[in-house]
């Protein structure tokens, strides 16, 4: 299984059993309402956070295969002229 989808797995599950929580805690439901949305808000941002370092990381790995692929164009094309020239 891929990181990402454990981490949205996790999320996903965190998120089950704050709200099963809340929906069984003695409180009224007004505060309960708000301590769904404070913690979905809580959750919004860390999975923003984590959908941003993600990119990021994507990012970076897919300079790093162009750089790889321009490098074995250029080197092809070396030694393709340096044996012509011979």
């Amino acid at each position: 299984m891929s990181k990402g989808k454990l981490a949205i797995g996790a999320l996903i599950g965190a998120a089950a059993g704050l709200v099963a929580g809340m929906l069984t805690a003695p409180k009224s439901g007004k505060e309960t309402r708000a301590d769904i949305k404070d913690k979905a808000a809580e959750l919004k941002r860390k999975a923003e956070v984590r959908t941003d370092e993600v990119a990021h990381d994507v990012k970076a790995q897919a300079q790093e295969l162009k750089h790889r692929g321009e490098k074995v164009i250029e080197d092809t094309k070396h030694n393709l002229f340096s044996k012509k020239g011979k």
